[in-house]
């Protein structure tokens, strides 16, 4: 949050557009329900990359979904190994005589899977972003990471093989 001095002479942040930081309220503009607090109001930053809403934040957002599924296929392995996975999985799924509920949880773990490699590509993203240097906090973001991919390897297996012997057993 960021204290803004409010009135004609306020000049805590006189320049604020040029730092993208949010404008200055002034007396005769609506204060969108902030809280003053001896001349000063608490405003939220708020992003230059936040996009409007409606349809084109949708729009927006797919756009972002695409560039991180094109980022991940490109520079993570694992992301396509498990990719290939899952469409191995989904086809072997949807052939397989069983239930449409057994289709769709076999076919779920394989996406969640995905989901928490996903994540755990954002998490070695931001760390590497911060800092290339071998620290004890960066390791332990990482090994959690890594280690939710396994649980979820883990459970898609699992669910992969109770399912399995079910069916043939």
């Amino acid at each position: 949050m960021w204290l803004v001095q409010c009135g004609k002479n306020a000049s805590l942040y006189h320049d604020v557009k040029s730092h993208g930081k949010p404008e200055l309220f002034g007396d005769n503009n609506a204060h969108n329900g902030a809280l003053s607090l001896w001349g000063y109001y608490m405003v939220e930053p708020v992003s230059q990359f936040k996009s409007k809403s409606g349809f084109k934040r949708i729009i927006g957002a797919f756009g972002y979904s695409m560039d991180g599924f094109r980022s991940a296929w490109r520079s993570e392995a694992a992301f396509r190994q498990e990719m290939l996975l899952m469409v191995v999985g989904t086809i072997s799924a949807l052939s397989m005589q069983i239930s449409a509920f057994e289709k769709f949880m076999l076919i779920g773990v394989l996406v969640l899977m995905l989901i928490v490699e996903l994540m755990n590509s954002a998490i070695e993203a931001v760390v590497d972003r911060i800092s290339l240097d071998q620290h004890p906090l960066s390791k332990n973001a990482k090994d959690f990471g890594s280690a939710a991919v396994a649980l979820s390897i883990g459970l898609a297996a699992t669910a992969w093989g109770v399912v399995l012997f079910n069916r043939f057993y």
